[in-house]
Order: structure tokens, then sequence, then C-alpha cells
């Protein structure tokens, strides 16, 4: 229904009724038919007489009956207003947006919030019309089909599913759509380009988006009577193809279109924590709808836009915030103003919603800083300001706080509070400065102060200043500096003028310097040239009187330079003559001193001053010959150094070289060999050194003879004689000639090593002993330090065994009858001479050697069995016999006892104490005596058998006997004790060991009762088995009875019991015989004996408990007599004598037979225990005894 689309930020979410104007209503009171123009991208809804809702879709022309002529209501959003158009008779309404400077927007126009985006509308949202409803033109119900256009359909984006449509031929129709998109952008462009703004009615939307995605979007803007429209030619200009092609292709995607529309509602946003310069805005995701339902989004998938008015809600909106947040806060808002706010919603795929507009008032604070106070008027005494009201914020500004720094530039005090915009400050002191700042106050607080300014009262025009004194004079300028007049105060703002006239020119003073610094430099003068100078004060009062006039000059110019130096006669060797010319231009002065430089060509750019005077000529002596110079002039005057001329380059001739320091030793001196270095000549006479030349004499005086010639700086001389001093000289030669001799330099040759020795001198002294000697061989030029005697019975492995200056050496340690070869050798401070000629020896022979190795021999190593106990055999090797055989030996035992024995390497001792221990030692023996006795070795005899012990029998047992021998511990406490065998006869009548070991008792168990069994002992050690002893007979006891179960208590009457048990069987032969024992408190007593098994038991009390037990006795015939031996007793019964009752007696066995086994159990439970206590305590002693005593 609007000619352009408002742009999202822009858009209004409420529809303002249009007051009908003047000139908008017919005066005819007949029916006329008014056409409401529907522009492209636009829904227009109405209400038809039956209740529902029909959406008109642009561009179309909607014909509306009034019944009296009277325009229609049109509700239109802000900032639009509605127009009455009339085209040959015919009556248009067109929206049109207000404002001249309104644009159109390249995004679609975002429905009201109170009209949904999809078709079914409810009537209940619609506003009520002010005004009857105008019924649409009569007919056959449907708008004719020449005033309404249905839309091309919406754009598809490729994410959803053509087949959700119904559509085949879905992608073929979006890429016309994108087609006419880009033809309807090219002509906007066009449009715009060509400049004519007032093309909006009637014209195609400017967005694209407003002719592919607006045929579902509705909008409510009025009320009528109708039904939709079919599609029909569309009023407009066609873009981009033929009229036929586009209406065919509009009206075949028009039925499509209505099943993809997507429309988004967003909620009108809420502001909170409203202050004076910010609030928060937030609002909630918006929902969107297709087809009839709803859909919630995520908030990453849209982008939210905030815009804000405060020139009321048609007013130019202003986008403050574009995002994805949900709650905002908005910064830098005007204190007490009005705001209206809104947000739009943006999403790739769904069209931009715009909600309501919320309104909302900031709070009121402080003024805003007021501008600083104007000065108006002043005196010497008095400053008048003036001063504007600032920004009140909401709240009416009621007073003003001026302060100001009474001139001492102090802190700031008040002057003046009040609500007047003017004030006058007095008393004040002339030409002072004074500074001021302002604040304004309203109910709400006081604001910040202004900018400070300062301003200053009149006073009165300062003196005349003192002359202004030179600081440094330049070439082109000059520096001065002045002090304030007299007088002044130093708070006194003052500003100087400088004024200054050149010597001759006629011009009078001009000004050079205007501004209140105390110096100034005068720049671009002329060099050497008088100036005169003046200053003046200025103050706010007016211009002091002139100072005296000064005169200062600049200084002169430095000089150029002087003409290139050139050469006077002819070039020597040593000197020079160079002569020059003034400069062009002198400065302004004078020439005082030319300075002439002169610097090695090889040297680079150091130069020396060798002459300075007035003179132009000098000349340069004292130079080496051969030699490249460079050579410059420079002046002075008193303008100053000028630079150097150019550069002269002079050659003087050369010369033969210099004598060259003597030759020198290079490294260490040979004996024959002498290597010799040298440096170049100090001087060498101006040309490179081509070669040298070294002689060499034995002496000063003897003939020299040339040893090298050539060009290196070090030579080697051969063919010397060791320890010799020789005289050489050196000469260097140039292009020139050879230069004189070097000093003398005296070099001697090193010392060799001494000659080889002479065969030594060997004499034999005993047959382990021998000494050598030997003569001192030529040492060659050193003295002989050491001599060096090699030892050894290989002639090619010998070690040295003598180093020291003596020529004899006596040998020890030797081994009779054998060979020695030895050889020495010299040495000196050379080094080590040859070895001389080998000297050979034999050592007579002599006694045989020591024996080294004797041992005794165990008795698995002797072949035959030996009386250990008196008996010792021992084992040696035989020594070196050192020249003679050995015949025999001699061995020495126990009391210095010598048994002499033949040429065997074993022998044994017999006849010995048992238990003795003897020291052993041999010598052997050959014809010229007895050798060395062997070192001692030391062999105890072992003890002789032992006896068997006594055997008894300490405990009898009817199945184990435990047997004692001997006196000692039961266990073996000490390491390789006496060991015993203890043995029994079996019932074949042979004697088997049973036990073997070291201790005294043994138990030997598993026997028969009332059995005679035969022992006999043997006791055995190191020495050997003792004999065994005689047989001794012992015989076990009888076994006791075994103890019985607990006995049965049967009561037979009142006080009546009948006591049972089970009874044994006779044990070989012997008869049984029982004990019965009765308790009433803990005393036992005997209250039957026999051979019986059941015993009645009357006139028991009535109430009281009983216990009773039994045990088993046997009765054996003896020798001795006949003897009664009891087991153990059974368990206690428990019963207890109560009155006879007709309970059955099966209740009285059941409860005693319970009792029974309950004490069976206890009993049982208390000896398990203790077998359990004495199994652990035996374990553990058993381990102490293996660990401390057996190991």
């Amino acid at each position: 229904m609007m000619a352009d689309q408002p742009p999202p930020l822009e858009a209004t979410p409420i529809l303002n009724e249009v007051p009908l104007l003047p000139h908008m209503v017919n005066g005819d009171s007949i029916q006329q038919v008014i056409l409401v123009q529907v522009n492209p991208g636009e829904t227009f809804t109405i209400t038809t007489e039956d209740g529902h809702i029909q959406c008109i879709q642009g561009p179309a022309h909607v014909p509306m009956m009034s019944p009296n002529g009277s325009m229609p209501p049109i509700f239109v959003p802000p900032g639009y207003v509605s127009q009455v158009v009339e085209e040959n008779g015919v009556r248009k309404v067109v929206v049109l947006p207000h404002s001249a400077e309104f644009h159109p927007s390249m995004h679609p126009p975002p429905p009201p919030p109170h009209v949904p985006h999809y078709m079914h509308h409810h009537h209940a949202l619609l506003p009520h019309p002010p005004h009857p409803v105008y019924p649409p033109v009569p007919g056959t119900g449907e708008l004719p089909p020449q005033f309404i256009h249905q839309h091309p359909p919406p754009h598809v984006f490729q994410e959803q599913e053509p087949r959700s449509h119904g559509r085949t031929n879905f992608i073929q129709r979006d890429e016309r759509s994108l087609k006419m998109q880009e033809h309807l952008k090219k002509r906007l462009k066009d449009r715009q380009a060509s400049g004519h703004p007032n093309n909006k009615l009637n014209s195609p939307p400017s967005s694209p988006h407003k002719v592919v995605n607006s045929s579902n979007v509705t909008m409510q803007n009025g009320n009528g009577k109708g039904q939709q429209g079919a599609g029909g030619p569309p009023k407009q200009k066609q873009i981009g193809k033929t009229k036929g092609t586009a209406d065919a292709e509009m009206g075949e995607s028009d039925t499509e279109s209505k099943k993809c529309d997507i429309h988004l509602s967003i909620g009108k946003p809420v502001v909170s924590d409203i202050q004076a310069r910010s609030a928060v805005l937030s609002w909630n995701l918006p929902v969107s709808s297709q087809n009839g339902e709803s859909h919630s989004h995520s908030p990453a998938a849209f982008t939210f836009e905030v815009a804000i008015s405060n020139s009321g809600k048609n007013g130019k909106f202003k986008s403050v915030y574009v995002g994805e947040e949900l709650t905002i806060t908005l910064p830098d808002l005007r204190p007490a103003t009005d705001y209206h706010a809104r947000v739009s919603a943006t999403s790739s795929s769904i069209k931009e919603s715009i909600s309501e507009v919320v309104s909302f008032t900031t709070e009121s604070c402080e003024p805003d800083c007021p501008a600083a106070p104007k000065l108006i008027n002043r005196t010497k005494t008095s400053l008048s300001l003036q001063w504007k009201s600032s920004n009140d914020n909401g709240s009416k500004i009621t007073n003003f706080l001026l302060e100001w720094d009474e001139g001492k530039n102090s802190p700031f005090k008040e002057c003046y509070y009040g609500h007047l915009k003017q004030y006058k400050l007095t008393k004040l002191s002339p030409s002072t400065k004074y500074s001021l700042r302002l604040a304004a106050k309203n109910d709400i607080g006081m604001s910040g102060f202004s900018e400070t300014v300062t301003y200053y009262t009149a006073g009165i025009v300062p003196p005349a200043p003192s002359p202004p004194v030179l600081v440094e004079a330049g070439v082109t300028w000059l520096s001065v500096k002045w002090s304030p007049p007299n007088g002044v105060s130093s708070e006194d703002s003052l500003t100087y003028t400088l004024d200054m006239e050149e010597e001759g020119s006629g011009y009078g003073f001009q000004p050079q310097y205007n501004g209140d610094e105390l110096s100034c430099t005068l720049r671009n003068l002329r060099r050497s040239t008088s100036y005169k100078l003046r200053l003046f004060a200025y103050n706010s009062e007016g211009k002091s009187s002139p100072s005296e006039v000064v005169e200062h000059s600049t200084n002169p110019d430095k000089p150029g330079p002087p003409s290139k130096p050139a050469v006077k006669g002819k070039i020597h060797s040593h000197s020079v003559k160079v002569t020059w010319e003034p400069p062009k231009d002198n400065g302004g002065s004078d020439i005082s001193k030319y300075f002439l430089e002169i610097s090695e060509a090889s040297v680079g750019s150091k130069w020396d001053t060798i002459y300075s005077g007035s003179q132009r000529e000098h000349v340069c002596d004292h130079l080496k010959p051969g030699t490249s110079y460079r050579m410059r002039v420079y002046c002075v005057s008193k303008g100053g150094e000028s630079q150097a001329s150019d550069v002269m380059t002079v050659t003087t001739s050369a010369v033969p070289p210099g004598p060259c320091h003597a030759p020198c030793l290079a490294g260490k001196a040979k004996p024959k060999e002498i290597a010799l270095q040298w440096g170049p000549p100090s001087v060498d006479g101006g040309s490179d050194i081509t070669e040298y030349v070294v002689e060499m004499a034995n002496s000063e005086q003897e003939e020299r003879r040339q040893v090298y010639q050539g060009p290196a700086s070090e030579c080697a001389v051969n063919n010397l004689l060791p320890g010799r001093t020789y005289c050489f000289w050196i000469r260097a030669a140039n292009k020139v000639g050879l230069g004189p001799h070097s000093e003398k330099a005296e070099i001697s040759t090193a010392p060799g090593p001494p000659d080889p020795c002479a065969k030594p001198l060997i004499t034999c002294k005993s047959a382990t002993c021998v000494v050598v000697s030997w003569e001192s061989p030529a040492c060659n030029g050193a003295e002989i330090s050491d001599f060096r005697l090699e030892w050894g019975q290989v002639e090619g492995s010998m070690h040295v065994v003598y180093t020291g200056p003596c020529q004899s050496y006596e040998v020890k340690g030797l081994t009779p009858a054998t060979t020695y070869y030895c050889r020495v050798q010299a040495v000196n401070v050379a080094g080590v001479g040859l070895f001389g000629e080998t000297g050979v020896v034999t050592t007579p022979p002599s006694v045989p050697a020591a024996v080294s190795v004797l041992h005794l021999l165990e008795e698995d190593q002797v072949e035959t069995s030996l009386p250990l106990s008196t008996c010792l055999a021992i084992h040696w090797e035989e020594p070196c016999c050192h020249g003679s055989e050995i015949t025999g030996y001699n061995i020495e035992y126990g009391e210095k006892q010598l048994v002499t024995v033949g040429r065997n390497t074993s022998h044994v001792l017999e006849n010995l104490l048992p238990d003795t221990l003897y020291r052993i030692r041999i010598q052997a023996i050959n014809s010229f005596g007895v050798g060395p006795f062997s070192h001692s070795i030391k062999a105890k005899t072992k003890p002789l058998p032992p006896d068997p012990p006594h055997l008894e029998c300490v405990v009898f047992s009817y199945q184990s006997l435990k047997l004692k021998w001997g006196e000692g511990p039961s266990r073996a406490l000490i390491p390789n004790p006496t060991q015993f065998n203890l043995q029994m006869e079996d019932r074949f009548g042979r004697f088997v060991t049973v036990y073997n070991g070291p201790c005294h008792t043994y138990k030997v168990q598993r026997l028969s009762e009332s059995t005679t069994y035969y022992f006999k002992i043997q006791a055995y050690n190191d020495a050997g088995e003792g004999e065994f002893s005689e047989v001794y007979a012992f015989t076990t006891t009888k076994s006791p009875p075994a103890s019985l179960k607990a006995p049965k208590a049967n009561q037979l009457e009142e006080n009546t019991f009948e006591i049972t048990w089970e009874p044994l069987q006779p044990m070989k032969g012997d008869s049984i015989v029982y004990i019965l024992q009765l308790a009433a408190g803990r005393e036992f007593d005997q209250v039957y004996k026999g051979p019986e098994t059941s015993f009645r038991l009357s006139s028991l009390q009535t109430n009281c408990e009983y216990r009773i037990r039994v045990c088993a006795g046997r009765q054996s015939q003896d020798p001795a007599g006949s003897q009664e031996l009891y087991g153990p007793y059974s368990p206690s019964t428990v019963f207890s004598s109560q009155k006879q009752e007709l309970a059955p007696q099966g209740a009285d066995l059941t409860t005693e037979l319970a009792e029974t086994k309950k004490t069976l159990r206890e009993e049982r439970f208390i000896a398990i225990v203790l077998l359990c206590g004495f199994a652990v305590v035996a374990t553990l002693f058993a381990v102490v005894i293996q660990y401390f005593v057996i190991k």
C-alpha cells in the first residue's frame, strides 16, 4: 500500500490512524468507488462481511465503495502520510513517506507486530474500525481481476527441500527469480544514477527482496470487505523480460509461493536500569512461523539491530547496535530525554522483523560543565565577567559558583555564589594575573568546573629596559640576551621588541624580534659587519622607551683553501722543496698563517704538520727514501681555519737498504744443524727487499763463507759439529744493491749423545753376587751424567737394574749355575747414547734352593688308610738344584726332630702323639751341602676314637621310651661335637640304627605296650668310630583304658535316677572296673566302683542340680601283686531332681541329651585350642634350635 518501504531500523511497530483531511472527502452523498493503491512488495488486509480475513498483495488497485462518498480510514505507520490522487475522475489513496530525506531500503518491510506473518489471521487482532465498514465493489464476491495482481513467488533457499512444496520445477523457477532479481538491481542503480527521486510512485520496489520474498507477508492497513483476488495482469512496467513471459512466470509461481513463506515475529523489548546517561535494553528471541506452525531458533541464527530516536516515535531512528546479544546497554544518552527504541531481527533465510517501539525517559542529573566566564571589562583594580548557562539536564540551574586564585597562583577559593550570570571583581592589584573557573548547580548536584581562564588587570607602561648584551657572535648571526626592566615584578607579563640597523645600509632600525623571551639569535647577517641594536618592552598598557643603542659585529668568515702544493727543484732521497699560492677568498680578513701537512701514502689518513708560518714555501727534509708522500696546505685567519687544499703526491728516490738485525736461532739448536731466522731491515731504502745473503765463519778472525742466498727470512745450516760456536752475518738487497752487514750473531750447536760404551767387565763374587764395571765413552760435547746397566737371563729381554754416575755395580740375588747377559748405556744432556757390546757371565753352582711348596695331605688324598691319630702325611715340590742334583731331604718336626728321606716329594710321619700340634719344615740336600729350610706348616693329629657312653631310660611309657646317655646337653652347642649311633634290635634279631647325631637324648616312639626292647650305642668323632656298648633292655608299661563318653542319667522316680555308661572290652586279658563320681557342688565323691555299666542313685534332693562322671580302670596280675591302671574321666553330665510330672519321659531325655552334647562340644573346643597352642610353641622351639644350635 505504501509507495516505498522504510528502512528496517526506522520502521515503527504500531499503526496510527490518519485523520481524514478535508480534501480527501468527496462531498457527494452518493456511493463512489475509491481505489487503494497497493505498492509492490506490500499486502493490503481487509475484513469481509462474513468476518474472514482477505490479504491483497501488491502491485494492485483495490476498489472500495464509499456509501456516503467519504474516504475510508487508512492506518499507516509513523513517518508516512496518506495522499489522495485523482486521475481521470478516479480517486486513489497513496501512502508516501513523510520525510523528504527518506531513502528506500534494501530489505523487505517488516510487518506490524500485531499482524502475524502467516495467512491464518484472526479478526480479533485487527483494530476496531472507527467508521462503518466499506464493502467491496458489488459483483460476484471477488475483486475484478484487472485490479488485483498476484506477486511472483518468494525466493527459496537451497537448504529447503523442493518436495515439501510438491514442486517439480522448483530449481528452474528459483533460477528465473534470481535472474529477475539481478535485473531489478541493475534497473535500480540506473534509476538512482539518473537522478529522478520523484519516480517512487508506481515504481517497482528498490530492493530485489521486495519482489521475491513478499508473497505472503501481510500488512493490515485499513478495514474492508473482499476476498483474495486471482492473478491478473500487472499495472506496472515489466523488467528484464517481455510482458507475456513475466506474466506467465508470475502466474505459475503464484500457488507455490504460499507454501514456502516464513514469517518472523519479535516481541516488544524491555527497558531496565534507566540511568541519566544509560539504560539496559533486552528482548526475547523471535519466533518464526511457516504454514501455521511456530518454530524457535538459537541466538546465533539471528543478527539484531537496535535503533533509538529522541525526536518522537515518528522521528528519525539511529542505529546504535548490531550483533547477536539479547541484552545491551545503551550508552551516551542525554539526561531527562524521552527516547524510543525498537529492535529488528534478521536472518540469512528468514525475512526481517521489527519489534514494537518502547519508550522511556532518562533520569535527570547535575548540569553540564558551563563554558568559561568571559571578560567584558577591566580596570587597574577590577575585572567584569559574564557567562552563559549550560544544559541543566532536566533540573533547572539554581546557582553558579565562581572561584579564583586571588592573583597569587594559590588554590582556588569561592568569590561568587548566586543565580546571576555576571559578576565584577573589585579591589584588585594593577597588572596582576588572575585565574578563574565556573561551575553550575541544580537540585540534583553541582556540575564540574569549566576550563580555567586567566585575565590581567590594567597597569602602567614598563620602564626602558637595559640594552641587549652580546652572548656570542657568528659569521652570519648574533646571539643577544637582555634582562627585564628594573622595578617590574616577576609576575608581570612583558613582551619585547628588538630593532636592528645595519651599518651603511641607510634603512634605519628594523624590528627583528617580538616575543616574551629574554634572548634572541639574529640570523642571515653579513660577515664581518657592524650592527646597531635597541630594545623595547611591552605590557598590556603599552610600549616602553627604547634602551640605549649598542653596536655588535659579526665575525669574519673562514678563508678559502690555498692552491695545490707544487714541487720546486729536484726530488732527493731525503728531502723535497714545496711551494703554494694564497687562497682566492680570504673570508674578509688577512691570512695569518699557513700550515703544511704531510702523510705517507701507505699510512692512510694520518696527517702530520711539518710547517706553520706566513711563508708560502718550505723544504721537507728527513724523508724516507723511495717513499710516496701526500702533501696539502690550509690557512688560518681571524675568520677561522680554511679547508685543506688539493693533495699533491711526491715520491722520494730509493737507496740500498739499511743493516738488518743480527740473525737469531729458530727453535732449538741441533747437534749438527742450526735453524736461523731474521727480520727485514728497519730501512728498506725505498724499494722492496729482493733477497738476503747469510755468511758464516768458525770465528770472527776466520774467513767467512756464504751459506744462504734467497728471498726467505729463514734458513737451516747443516753439517755442523755438536757443541761448537759459530758466527753468522746477514745482508739485505733491493733493486739498488746490497746493504751493509748486520751485527755478528754467535750461535752454538747442541751437544750430542755419548758414544756407545765398551763391553763391561764382569767378576763373580759368589754364586749369587756379580760385580759389573765399565769405562766412560766419548761425551760428544756434554758431560755424561748417568750410566744405565741392563741385566737379564735372555739377551733380547733385559731390564735396567742400575741408573747412576758410578762406573761399577754389584748385582745380587742371582741364581747359581745360571747364565746372565748385561750391557751399558751412557746418558748426557743431549740424549741417550747407544748400548755397547753385551757381556755374558755364568754363576757357579751352589746348594739347592729352599722348598717353596709344602702342604699336608688330607685323608682322601692318601692311598692307604692311616691312623690319623698317630700319623701325618706331607707333600712338597722339588726346588731348583742350583747346578748340582738333589740327593735327599731333611724333615724337621716336633722338638727339632730330624728325619732324612731320599729323593721323594712326599712322606708319612709316624708314631706321633694323638691330638697334638706339630710344626713341620723341609730342606733339600745336594753335593754342595744342605739348602735353606722351607717355610713352616702347622699340622695336628686327630684324637683317639671315643668310648661308648652309659645308656639309660629316663621316661617309660606304654608306647614310647625316652633314652639318655653320656653327660652333656640334650642338643649339641659346639661345632663338630662327638656323634652317637643308637641302634635297636628288630623282630628279626638285627640291630638297626634309630638315631645318629650329636644329641644325648632320644625318644623311641610307636612301641607296643608291656614289651621289652634291646638297645646298644656307639660314639665317634674325627678320630674315628668307637666300640659299641653292651646291650641294654628296657620294657614299656601297660596302657590305661580309653576315656569314656559322658554317662546318661535316667529318672525313674521323684528322687531316683539310673546312671548308665558305655562298656569297654577287656585289655589283653585284664578285667575292666568303673568308678562313678557324683558332685552336688564343686567336689566329686565316689558313689560306685565295680564292673557294672549302670548304677541307680536314690535319696537325691528335690530341685537340686547334680553332675556325674565315670572312668574305666584296668586290673592286672603281676608278680609284684594286683595293679589297677585307670584312664581319664569322661565329660560330666548335669541333671536335676524334680517332681514327677505327666510330661513324657522322652522330653527329659531330650533335654538331658542336649545338655550333654553341649558340654561335650565345649570340652572338645577347649582341647582343640590347647592343642593348637602347643603346636605353635613346639614349632617356634624347633626353629630356634635349628637356627641357633644345629647351624
